[in-house]
């Protein structure tokens, strides 16, 4: 075969994102940060967008400047002299012009380093939106799949003392990632979490959990420990309030141990955390734990030892000024008004909230599920798809495992029935149970509307039942709500994970009018009256807390918008259902 004369590379290639696979990251290279020392590189980045990829295509993070023959090269990139973005932040929220763009972004930065000592280095982020190409100093790092989850870059061998950092974030939707194109909400794009400098030792706790252990009369607390290398040795883990400390074996690199203990258990009420640590040579990390024991009974969910009823409501990473960047302060706000509202319970949906989220769930007393995007109809045939959501399963479980108000793992929403979904999903319910044995797993399951009850194969696998209904709204027969629980016979408990109605914050009518207030206020008045007639329902999150951005939804009434929120897309002006909901958990108890 000729060798074709006239052929670029730069534009011809086709399969031009082939070459970083091999620098792809997933949970395997994710390292502890909780206690760290970091150095935050959030501020001020050069940005462009970069729609046809030419970063890519073109290798632009080599920033060649002269041809082989020593002739300069003209270049069209010129990263010193692109526009300032800050960091983190969402694009679209930051730049007028792109409030609906979803496509590639450029960011560059420089950054200087001093070397202390025999070290590690590590660049950590916290979540790009939703695959990152990472490049330091002219050559690619880092590959990563998922928008929501945390990762982590060795860069030792190409840290210098003057770096030249460029992250291109691709934000563009796809049939085989997770989630798919066709989801019903904005993914929003960019550095939207925080990016940092981690320094280790040369061997290091790469990640290591603690927790009370189910069945045990709330009397021994498990640990398991992992360093980077398989090393033995030992190590000390440390609880001076229990009167715990104690030096464990470490073979192959890995450690692990059920230590006898009394603990105050972490509820509600009482969110106590103890101050917990673990030291391997040099190498100390500590968190703030709180123990307790979450577990199915039957038909009753029960948090150390006592029945609970889950009073909560759905909630997404959804601000109208920032998009998916948040804050504490935010945060703090959604907790207080799920108080305010007698409510315990918050599902995240329907991807992993920023990690703040837990740790602040975990002070103030509320109990959390956590999902990832397994969302509709992906590609349940495809492998790298299932290998994408078990990896972000990883990534979020790996990073919030120590997190006392998580109580559930959800491994998807809304998904139908097939024999390939049932595989996809049944081994991440593995996947989720082999990483903690500590939590129940769960997914929000569509009820057969044909024989108008709650049946799924998945359920099988499942320890808590999650299910979206949304009778008086897509349903218009409400009646056929209370035939569902009538024909339905279960061994174990359910939240009703979603159920509401569109309003538009100040529209007022009758109860028969939709996207009035009222119209809402009367579905979810039926919505409790009828829900309470059923034994199984141990919890309910209606749709939703807030309003949220969701461009597929485009009539008069929600503009961009899904509209089925107890309180407005401003976050201060409450809908009639809130109040409703207000009353109907306070008489829970």
């Amino acid at each position: 075969m000729s060798k074709i004369e006239n052929f670029n590379k730069d534009i011809h290639t086709l399969n031009y994102k082939e070459k970083y696979e091999n620098v792809r990251v997933t949970s395997n290279d994710l390292i502890k940060i909780e206690s760290r020392e970091v150095e935050s590189l959030n501020g001020l980045f050069h940005f462009s967008v970069d729609p046809y990829e030419t970063c890519l295509r073109a290798s632009w993070y080599q920033e060649k400047k002269i041809a082989d023959n020593g002739l300069k090269l003209p270049i069209d990139s010129d990263f010193e002299y692109w526009d300032e973005i800050n960091v983190p932040s969402c694009w679209n929220t930051e730049i007028k012009d792109l409030y609906l763009y979803e496509n590639m972004g450029l960011y560059f930065k420089q950054f200087d380093y001093l070397k202390k000592g025999k070290e590690r280095v590590f660049l950590h982020f916290e979540a790009v939106m939703y695959r990152a190409y990472v490049f330091l100093n002219g050559e690619p790092v880092a590959m990563h799949d998922g928008g929501s989850t945390p990762f982590s870059i060795e860069i030792t061998n190409y840290i210098k003392e003057n770096n030249r950092l460029i992250i291109a974030c691709d934000a563009s939707r796809s049939d085989d990632r997770v989630p798919m194109s066709n989801t019903d909400w904005f993914n929003y794009g960019g550095i939207y979490r925080d990016i940092m400098l981690v320094r280790t030792p040369k061997t290091f706790i790469k990640d290591w959990s603690s927790y009370l252990v189910n069945d045990t009369n709330f009397s021994k607390i498990a640990f398991n420990l992992s360093l980077d290398k398989e090393v033995d040795g030992f190590c000390t883990f440390e609880i001076k309030e229990l009167g715990i400390k104690k030096e464990i074996k470490i073979v192959n690199g890995k450690a692990s141990d059920i230590l006898e203990a009394k603990p105050i258990l972490w509820d509600t009420d009482n969110p106590k955390l103890y101050d917990v640590s673990v030291t391997y040579k040099s190498d100390t990390l500590f968190e703030k734990i709180g123990f307790r024991e979450i577990k199915v009974d039957g038909l009753d969910v029960k948090l150390n030892g006592k029945s609970i009823y889950l009073k909560g409501v759905s909630v997404h990473e959804d601000h109208i000024d920032l998009g998916k960047t948040t804050n504490e302060e935010i945060i703090r706000n959604t907790i207080k008004d799920l108080k305010q509202m007698n409510g315990n319970f918050l599902r995240l949906a329907h991807y992993p909230h920023t990690r703040l989220f837990s740790k602040l769930a975990d002070e103030l007393g509320v109990l959390l599920w956590e999902e990832i995007p397994v969302y509709w109809a992906i590609n349940f045939d495809s492998k790298m798809t299932y290998l994408d959501a078990e990896n972000q399963l990883s990534e979020l479980i790996l990073r919030d495992r120590n997190r006392a108000s998580v109580i559930i793992w959800s491994v998807g929403n809304e998904n139908p029935d097939t024999d390939s979904r049932l595989e996809f999903m049944s081994k991440l319910v593995d996947k989720a149970k082999s990483l903690d044995p500590s939590r129940l797993v769960s997914a929000a399951c569509l009820v057969n509307t044909t024989k108008l009850k709650l049946e799924d194969r998945l359920m099988d696998k499942l320890d808590i039942i999650g299910n979206n209904e949304y009778y008086g709204w897509y349903e218009p027969r409400f009646e056929d709500l209370l035939t569902i629980f009538e024909n339905t016979e279960l061994d174990k408990p359910v939240i009703i994970t979603e159920f509401g109605a569109g309003a538009k914050a100040n529209n007022h009518s009758t109860k028969d009018t939709m996207w009035s207030e009222e119209y809402q206020q009367d579905i979810y008045k039926k919505q409790f009256q009828t829900i309470s007639k059923s034994k199984y329902i141990k919890g309910t999150t209606p749709w939703i807390f807030y309003d949220f951005r969701a461009v597929r939804r485009l009539n008069r009434y929600q503009k961009g918008f899904n509209r089925k929120g107890l309180i407005d897309s401003d976050r201060k002006t409450k809908k009639l259902a809130f109040y409703v909901t207000q009353e109907h958990y306070s008489k829970i108890k």
